[in-house]
């Protein structure tokens, strides 16, 4: 049975798992992959639940008063 071929996350290139930028290609494709995670473009959505709704803030109601000794 043949190894399966690898290839870089970014540009799909085939790679081999002894080359130093494993599992990228490249130099450029490993920093591009940090920047994408730097930048936020990798996310893990999240949704919110009936915990999380307990811990909101409440609403300002628009008293600029509030918190002054007079």
């Amino acid at each position: 049975m043949a190894p399966s071929a690898q290839t870089c996350p970014i540009c799909r290139k085939p790679t081999g798992s002894g080359t130093r930028q494993f599992p990228f290609c490249s130099e450029r494709c490993r920093t591009q992959d940090l920047a994408n995670w730097a930048t936020g473009e990798y996310a893990i959505p999240v949704r919110a639940t009936e915990a999380d709704e307990q811990w909101e803030l409440p609403t300002d109601t628009g008293s600029s008063e509030r918190g002054r000794d007079d």
